[in-house]
């Protein structure tokens, strides 16, 4: 993928970078990872995982019936793998960047004045 990840699409490879998973495994591992700001909807994942599995990204690793109903668990492709890889790092160095300038800012801000009563001193 030439595009930067959508923050699900990077939290969803990231949850399968540890283990394969099921879906609902997947729902609490990406809220997880996220602090609570993501909270992906059952289809929401589904659409997505159906994606990157047509991407090469994300491959079925088995499948299991749990209580009469198929339970699927999805792993991490050798391409899902260098994909990630290269988010992380395209991540790293936009934070790198950004941390820089903002300590250059800080070297070179003036504290404001102290504020005297009555108005200009």
């Amino acid at each position: 993928m030439d595009t930067p990840l959508r923050e699900p699409t990077f939290l969803i490879l990231t949850a399968l970078a540890g283990e394969p998973m099921h879906g609902y495994g997947l729902i609490g591992e990406v809220t997880s990872l996220s602090d609570g700001r993501v909270s992906l909807r059952p289809g929401t994942l589904y659409g997505a995982l159906d994606r990157l599995v047509d991407a090469g990204l994300v491959e079925v690793d088995r499948e299991e019936v749990v209580d009469g109903r198929l339970r699927r668990y999805y792993r991490l492709s050798p391409a899902g793998d260098a994909t990630l890889s290269a988010e992380t790092e395209r991540l790293r160095r936009n934070v790198e960047a950004a941390t820089s300038r903002l300590r250059a800012r800080a070297r070179t801000a003036r504290p404001l004045a102290p504020r005297t009563a009555g108005g200009l001193a």
